[in-house]
């Protein structure tokens, strides 16, 4: 029985005692109030100056860690477990690890199931906290949307913070962060943070000799988001088709602002900016997640993959990686200089559209808002050779092969190292190698009935 007195026990009938019998607060304990106060400072940063070479710029960014491949850490595990995993990290017959998110079954004998996906923007933190928050939200809803999920709201996020409490403006960052995320953005949603938890002391301080050193971690928000799945078969990937018709499509949620500060180009190039990616209207996010899902329920969507680290040009050569293919891309209706739309961060997503579902899906995203955002921007095309243009400007011309075997470079080196060398020479000179990866070849007819 519920009662409002603060205080739980159990009786046991039979020996006629209370085997547990307690105040509450022995139980949970009675929590420090705490309290801080924050002298606001304003911080200036640099504006970004780059003038790279384009294909300097392109190799930098994809050996960059948090671009690259992520392989040596994903085959560490069996991602299999349960038989009821319907999509892992590993995408298409060349199992490359580039999905936006995890889908499984509820049971073995039903298609409905649960999708898992994440997102953080820790480097936008050093710029603005807020901003880092609103952009881990939308890579963890663009992420998520791969999976066809009956409405936003049945999106559930798990916020899992970190600061280094009591040093420099850290205080003031997270709480203008959480007001930003739990007070602002979610509930312009209409989604929900049930659950989380903090690590408040992301500093540490040692003396080396006479020397005071020091290391302080940013504020860092980590965003879990969880949905139920209404058709675990509606489920998209990055792997582009080359053989159907159909066109690419560029969902820049950030309206051309084209945003560079904290992003991995900036970072190849050791700086940082004052300008990062942002949600400005939550009205755009909640319409493209009603798009994608309505496009997804008419299979429309053939492919998916959405915008964050390394901006589009790696969103887009990451496809043409699943799909083991070229690609033919012109960004010339996108705005924006050629550096920034290639590069920037923004909230956004690339899908490969069918030609006869095109007119309907601009006709939709036109009546969400959306219209500005959409931008027609190539195909996918049957062979190695990836191409990006900008009207009649070439701006890059290259092979997926040596594109992907740099991008996983980084996990083969580390894979070298922990696991069998030769094993993993083999695995990755099959980027480069005709390969027609996973396939079956069956020796018997599958339809034949061999019941006695």
């Amino acid at each position: 029985e519920a009662t409002e007195e603060l205080h739980l026990s159990v009786s046991d009938s039979e020996f006629g005692n209370a085997p547990v019998d307690l105040p509450m607060s022995v139980l949970f304990g009675k929590a420090p109030k705490m309290q801080r106060d924050v002298i606001r400072q304003a911080i200036a940063h640099q504006a970004l100056s780059l003038t790279p070479d384009l294909a300097e710029a392109v190799d930098r960014v994809l050996q960059l860690p948090t671009v690259a491949s992520k392989n040596f850490l994903i085959t560490i595990g069996d991602r299999s477990v349960t038989g009821m995993v319907v999509r892992d990290q590993m995408v298409g017959p060349w199992q490359v690890p580039v999905a936006d998110c995890a889908v499984t079954t509820v049971s073995y004998d039903s298609f409905a199931g649960e999708a898992m996906a994440m997102g953080e923007r820790t480097p936008l933190a050093l710029v603005s906290g807020p901003a880092s928050g609103r952009m881990a939200i939308a890579e963890t809803l663009t992420n998520i949307c791969a999976a066809p999920i009956a409405n936003i709201s049945d999106v559930r996020l798990s916020a899992n913070w970190m600061c280094a409490a009591g040093y420099g403006v850290e205080d003031e960052i997270l709480y203008d962060t959480v007001k930003a995320v739990g007070m602002e953005l979610c509930p312009a949603l209409g989604i929900t943070i049930p659950v989380g938890k903090d690590s408040m002391s992301m500093r540490t301080t040692w003396q080396d000799d006479e020397a005071s050193k020091a290391v302080t971690a940013p504020v860092s928000l980590i965003v879990s988001g969880f949905a139920p799945v209404t058709d675990v078969r509606r489920a998209v990937t990055p792997q582009i088709q080359p053989d159907i018709d159909a066109e690419l499509v560029l969902l820049d949620l950030g309206r051309g602002a084209n945003r560079l500060g904290g992003s991995a180009l900036a970072q190849v190039y050791g700086q940082l900016g004052d300008t990062v990616p942002d949600i400005d209207q939550p009205a755009d996010l909640k319409g493209f997640f009603a798009l994608v899902q309505g496009a997804l329920s008419s299979s429309a969507v053939l492919a998916y993959h959405d915008r964050s680290d390394g901006g589009l040009l790696t969103t887009l050569v990451e496809m043409a990686f699943a799909g083991r293919c070229g690609l033919q891309v012109d960004l010339s209706t996108v705005p924006g200089d050629t550096l920034d739309k290639l590069f920037t961060e923004e909230a956004g997503a690339v899908l490969q559209i069918a030609a006869s579902d095109l007119a309907a899906f601009e006709s939709q995203a036109e009546m969400l808002g959306l219209e500005r955002c959409m931008h027609r921007i190539g195909r996918a095309v049957t062979g190695d050779v990836i191409t990006i243009a900008e009207g009649g400007d070439s701006l890059i011309t290259d092979s997926r092969a040596r594109l992907q075997a740099l991008w996983a470079r980084t996990s083969y080196e580390v894979q070298s190292l922990r696991d069998n060398p030769e094993c993993a020479a083999e695995e990755f000179a099959r980027i480069t190698e005709s390969d027609k990866g996973i396939s079956a070849n069956l020796t018997f007819d599958a339809n034949e009935d061999i019941s006695a």
